[in-house]
């Protein structure tokens, strides 16, 4: 390498812990810092009631298979695969919706479980240390070298010396706070009027038997909450509620509480037991959803970067999070590669071309809201879906659905995606325009029948 390579990579969390990986396979010296402890020495489930269940998708495989495809099967140990959703109705319906045109599926995952693999496959490298404990309280990069500064357990105060840092810190990022100070980054921050709670569906028996189908995205769609599930090695399902804030507000006693639940998911609610959601809802953790943009990401002098959520938090909504991190940790890499590893000329060439994909996933992060909770539910978005899912059977590549390019074509940049689905969506308005004086002239009757031959036609 050209440049010293030394790194700090701050942040164990997922992005972070790949990161450190993937520059180790490199030639990079890693060390990698958390304020938190190791979380290996937690009880599974402890601290983990903020956590919504993660899936991988194309661009997280990739990432994986590409820079390290070593640890691709212990990492994915234990993973659930999802064919799509299973959308439960108000009258107690089911209406299945295939994710892949061709049998592409999804990974379900716990992110303590992954996470903590991701570390254990850390603690079989030499070249990465990792130091537990140690909380970042500044970055200087005005020296030749960067200098970190952390507090430890016991409130010391340490600094290390390293050629530059990686900032995978998450959302509230000290790291992200750390390069404001030395360029010129424009940042914004939004709260979704939407909380989230975890509950949760237990198996059927002791032999771990699912109580509803396993391989799909369970979804009550309710216009304006839902409640979603997926299930779990163990035959159990996490559930999570999703909705506006005043309904935190408004259900303030039990009563009201069991009443919402009741006259909204009735089914799920047995599933459950009443009395275990009940309790869930009004102990669990209300959690808060924030998407946060900045940009650049990198210091001009090749110093600093950040990645994951600390440069892109997004709402969970098209299970892009972990995927769009472990993929900004591919892109890096290539560029550094592609500069014979000059720093400057790769961040910034990562900043310039990569801040239209990060921004775009991150509104359709937040539209999908929308879609899972209210138009998937209904005849005309079905019917639609049908007739997309048809196009696609029969043209290929010729016409892919905006869903099948973000979560399944991994060499589709998100706002080429974007791009496309538009241009889709034209023709499928003007097919629509062809079909409504058909439907007109025919009833009610004709509307079924033509939704019948798409939807048979889609499954074929």
């Amino acid at each position: 390498m050209s440049e010293g390579n030394s790194v700090a990579v701050i942040g164990s969390g997922l992005v972070g812990c790949f990161a450190a990986l993937a520059l180790q396979r490199k030639g990079y010296n890693v060390s990698l810092f958390d304020y938190r402890e190791d979380p290996r020495e937690k009880p599974n489930n402890e601290g983990n009631l903020r956590s919504i269940n993660l899936v991988v998708s194309a661009r997280g495989i990739e990432a994986l298979t590409e820079l390290t495809p070593d640890i691709l099967e212990p990492v994915l140990q234990d993973s659930c695969e999802l064919e799509g959703r299973m959308i439960h109705k108000m009258n107690g319906s089911q209406e299945r919706q295939i994710y892949g045109l061709f049998g592409e599926t999804l990974q379900a995952v716990d992110r303590f479980k992954l996470n903590n693999r991701l570390l254990d496959e850390i603690t079989k490298v030499d070249d990465i240390k990792v130091y537990f404990q140690h909380k970042l309280r500044k970055l200087d990069l005005y020296g030749e070298k960067v200098i970190g500064v952390f507090e430890t357990e016991d409130d010391n105060i340490v600094e290390y010396e390293f050629d530059f840092a990686l900032g995978c810190d998450g959302a509230y990022s000290t790291s992200r706070s750390q390069l404001q100070r030395y360029t010129r980054m424009d940042y914004a921050q939004d709260y979704m009027d939407c909380f989230y709670v975890h509950l949760s569906i237990p198996p059927a028996d002791e032999k771990g038997t699912p109580k509803i189908t396993p391989n799909y995205l369970h979804i009550w769609p309710r216009t304006d909450h839902m409640l979603i599930a997926i299930v779990n090695p163990d035959g159990s399902f996490t559930s999570t509620f999703f909705g506006p804030w005043r309904l935190a507000s408004e259900l303030n006693s039990r009563e009201k509480i069991k009443s919402f639940l009741m006259d909204n998911f009735p089914d799920a609610m047995e599933l459950m037991g009443i009395e275990n959601a009940l309790d869930a809802f009004e102990n669990n953790i209300k959690g808060a959803l924030m998407c946060v943009q900045c940009h650049p990401y990198h210091s001009p002098d090749g110093k600093m970067i950040i990645l994951g959520d600390a440069a892109h938090s997004m709402v969970p909504f098209y299970g892009q999070g972990m995927n769009c991190g472990f993929e900004d940790v591919r892109i890096l890499l290539q560029l550094l590669e592609k500069h014979e590893f000059n720093r400057v000329a790769a961040f910034e060439e990562y900043s310039a071309t990569r801040h239209k994909d990060l921004v775009a996933i991150t509104q359709l992060a937040k539209d999908n809201y929308y879609e899972m909770s209210h138009n998937v539910a209904t005849k005309l978005h079905m019917f639609k879906m049908k007739l997309n899912w048809v196009l696609g059977k029969v043209l290929r590549d010729g016409w892919l659905p905006l869903y099948t390019m973000v979560s399944f074509r991994a060499e589709i940049p998100y706002h080429k995606a974007i791009a496309i689905n538009r241009r889709q969506n034209l023709i499928l308005k003007f097919v629509q325009t062809l079909l409504v004086p058909i439907i007109a002239f025919g009833g009610y009757k004709s509307f079924v029948g033509i939704y019948g031959l798409v939807k048979k036609i889609s499954k074929q």
